[in-house]
């Protein structure tokens, strides 16, 4: 170690991922992270656990200055007024779960090329130098993704936007409410399908429905939430889009040999959505429909369903009520696609 800073390696010793990936090695503590970052011990473990890092030891030198230089960043943001202490800790919460997914489909993609690449398995050095030219690339292109999501965002906020700057439904603390339609699609028979296949054979068919729910609901000008396994959820600004995924869903997936079927289940109503999350009881009534629709069907709630009487392409046939968790009578609406009665 240097005698100068803490942590730092001398010359001749071997890299840290830190080094390569964050642009410096293990120098600080954590009370040593939060007196250089000027804030508060507690306040620097709340932020570090929300993000979903492991536990360490007090006294272990184990962060960088990228930690200080982030923890001074959202700092910067509550000094600014654009979020709260306690919307911090929850974005950094969202921030975390989502990151750490793309963060580790990014490592089982470096460990299959590693596994995939003919002759000697590469050392350790060989793989930080192949992380180091390949950092700026993913830098790129995440950095594109996020900015094309944010336009897409923008112009659905700056559309709700007052003449005098204020916005309707707007609770406060990263969350916001509207009405829209939810779905969730899952296939019919996964556990069954996945107890019959091997993995290689499963991911193939994971891969296969997201692509394909993916496809369709970006088509529809849907958006997806999130993808749980055999289960999509995704959210649209009207109920007519929404109807026509779900339609599209079931026909393409009949359509698919490799799939199994899909059900779908539809609500409109008031919805949150918070920290790229969606809740509130039309989420809840989604979840309810597909838990009972029959394979290869659409059911929505009646709240949906009057928002498409009398539309021409949509069939609308009311359902006996079922008692499902949470709700002893809710009343299903058979949605299939053709002219209305």
């Amino acid at each position: 170690m240097s005698a100068t800073t803490p942590g730092r390696p001398e010359d001749g010793e071997p890299r840290s991922v830190e080094e390569v990936l964050l642009g410096g090695g293990r120098v600080w503590t954590r009370r040593e992270v939060a007196e250089r970052a000027g804030v508060g011990f507690e306040h620097a473990v709340r932020v570090w656990r929300a993000l979903g890092f492991p536990a360490v030891d007090e006294d272990a030198r184990v962060f960088t200055d990228a930690d200080v230089e982030a923890l001074r960043a959202g700092e910067r943001l509550v000094a600014a007024g654009l979020i709260t202490e306690e919307s911090e800790t929850m974005m950094a919460r969202a921030l975390g779960h989502h990151l750490s997914r793309l963060a580790d489909w990014q490592m089982h993609t470096l460990r299959d090329w590693t596994d995939g690449d003919e002759g000697p398995a590469p050392g350790r050095d060989a793989l930080l130098d192949h992380m180091a030219a390949l950092l700026p690339e993913i830098e790129l292109v995440q950095r594109y993704v996020w900015r094309r999501h944010l336009v897409a965002q923008a112009g659905h906020v700056l559309a709700e936007v007052r003449e005098d700057g204020s916005a309707p439904g707007v609770p406060g603390d990263g969350a916001h409410v509207r009405d829209r339609a939810v779905g969730f699609t899952d296939m019919v028979g996964y556990t069954r399908l996945s107890r019959g296949l091997d993995g290689a054979a499963l991911v193939r068919v994971l891969d296969r429905f997201e692509t394909m729910t993916g496809d369709v609901v970006a088509e529809g000008l849907g958006q997806v939430v999130k993808t749980i396994g055999d289960e999509v959820l995704f959210v649209c600004d009207s109920a007519a889009a929404a109807a026509d995924i779900a339609l599209e869903l079931t026909a393409r997936a009949d359509a698919d040999p490799v799939l199994p079927q899909v059900r779908t289940g539809l609500a409109h109503g008031a919805v949150i959505g918070r920290f790229g999350d969606v809740y509130g009881a039309a989420v809840n009534i989604a979840a309810r429909l597909t838990a009972v629709a029959r394979p290869a069907s659409v059911l929505v709630n009646t709240a949906l369903a009057g928002e498409l009487a009398g539309t021409a392409g949509y069939a609308l046939r009311p359902l006996r009520p079922v008692s499902v968790r949470g709700y002893s009578r809710l009343r299903p609406v058979l949605l299939r696609a053709g002219k209305p009665a």
